[in-house]
């Protein structure tokens, strides 16, 4: 498998450092609102990834944390005048029910910063006793210049660094490029005891002490949204190397960002997608095949048109694999004929294929196309005549295919199943007994569900239609 590596700019084979785990680390988001579809390409791409590894055999270390202290969360606890943690907590179990919805599977672990400061202020001391760290007033901060590998993963060098957004402008800084590692508390802040002051930590210096403490000195992948290249994981790598005197992280992963309508997401100009919202258009498993339906390292576009697009895919195969259940109700054969099982052996060629994909830089783009095959392959070839064996081994290979990027193309939800069951079940009794009003009556309440009926000899099938779900 090759990979993209942000500290190399190239693909390289992936060696993990143990042979059966991976250990991996996602910057997760800071607990102050609802997680947004920016926030959600990271948690889909990367869930992916580890559902990809672990269908390879391996035990997945995942840790993703939650920033549950800073400015946005304070602000906001003080307008509802209530505790920090009332906004935090409040959050993160927002963006744990929303992450579940588009089906990501939860961390291995989810450390918060609230409850890893011994451990900040226990690193803070390492980085000033090695002499990467300074003091001053209450604050420290780490010194960029004395890090020589300074600006390695950006590419950036630092004496043509310019301030970033994100880079706190401060007069007790020695350079402009020093950042903040702890800083004094102002009114109405929260604070913990530290030898320099009442203080908190600073934004940086969270992920390189919770990635050390649950995954050790140095990791296998550590990821994330482009934006998070300069500065965050530059410091993170900055911070950890010069503590521990290893490599922090041997493949750097970054997912592009989200453009709303072929526009950067900006809350200001109201385009700002929160996660929760779009779920009440459209299913976590829409959105999740959106996602995937593009490379991780290129940008996407949000908008109805593409998304609807997304659905309608996700109904082909979905509808494909309903078809193939129907046929495997009547299938009379269980043995193959040599035509099926030379088709069988055909199909072996779209699994080598998707694996091909997901190896080349993880393309589940790629991934989905061969799915796409399959889809046609079904289509073409599975009949009324088709035996038990041959529609089996048509419909594992699709569920195995989605269940590695996270679907399951077969389910649908089991209420609304049941009900649309329920409710062809009583047409056909009406049908008997020449109820043509009530069977018609039946038919129209189906069709504004979005369900098309179709009478066949062998049965009522039915199916969702085109832009339904």
């Amino acid at each position: 498998m090759k990979l993209y590596n942000t500290l190399t700019k190239k693909k390289e084979d992936f060696k993990p450092i143990d042979e059966n785990e991976i250990k991996m680390y996602v910057c997760g988001p800071t607990v102050y609102n609802y997680i947004h579809i920016g926030n959600a390409r990271p948690y889909i791409v990367f869930d992916a990834l580890r559902r990809y590894f672990e269908y390879l055999g391996f035990v997945v270390n995942f840790v993703q944390n939650f920033t549950d202290v800073d400015d946005k969360i304070i602000n906001k606890a003080n307008a509802e005048n209530v505790h920090m943690n009332v906004i935090s907590d409040r959050y993160v179990d927002a963006a744990k029910e929303d992450a579940r919805a588009v089906n990501v599977k939860d961390a291995t672990v989810n450390p918060r910063v609230t409850q890893e400061i011994d451990g900040i202020i226990e690193m803070i001391k390492t980085l000033i006793e090695k002499g990467f760290a300074y003091e001053k007033n209450g604050s420290v901060f780490f010194s960029s210049s004395k890090f020589e590998d300074y600006g390695k993963l950006s590419k950036k060098k630092i004496d043509e660094l310019e301030l970033g957004a994100r880079i706190e402008v401060d007069d007790e800084k020695e350079n402009p490029t020093d950042f903040v590692l702890w800083k004094p508390r102002k009114p109405n802040e929260p604070y913990w005891d530290s030898p320099w002051s009442e203080g908190r930590p600073g934004w940086h210096i969270e992920c390189s002490v919770m990635a050390k403490k649950y995954l050790g000195d140095t990791i296998d992948i550590h990821a994330g949204g482009e934006d998070l290249i300069f500065p965050h994981h530059e410091n993170e790598i900055a911070q950890s190397e010069a503590a521990n005197g290893k490599p922090f992280a041997n493949y750097w992963l970054h997912n592009g960002t989200i453009n709303i309508d072929n526009k950067k997401m900006s809350k200001s100009d109201g385009d700002f997608f929160q996660l929760r919202d779009i779920l009440k258009q459209f299913s976590g498993d829409v959105i999740r095949f959106f996602i995937l339906s593009s490379h991780y390292r290129s940008p996407v576009n949000f908008n109805n048109e593409l998304i609807l697009s997304s659905q309608t895919g996700l109904e082909r195969i979905k509808n494909c694999v309903s078809n193939l259940e129907f046929l495997l109700t009547s299938a009379k054969s269980e043995t193959l004929t040599d035509a099926e099982e030379n088709l069988i052996n055909e199909s072996k060629n779209f699994l080598t294929s998707f694996n091909d994909a997901l190896d080349d830089d993880f393309n589940t783009a790629s991934a989905l196309s061969v799915i796409f095959e399959v889809v046609r392959f079904a289509n073409s070839n599975a009949t009324e005549k088709s035996s038990r064996k041959f529609i089996e081994s048509l419909i594992s290979l699709i569920k195995k295919l989605g269940e590695v990027l996270g679907f399951d193309f077969s389910e649908q939800e089991k209420s609304l199943e049941a009900e649309i069951e329920s409710l062809i079940a009583q047409r056909t009794e009406a049908r008997k007994n020449k109820d043509f009003k009530a069977s018609d009556e039946i038919r129209d309440k189906l069709n504004d569900m979005g369900i098309v009926l179709e009478d066949t000899r062998l049965g009522v099938k039915w199916s969702f239609k085109e832009g339904q779900n």
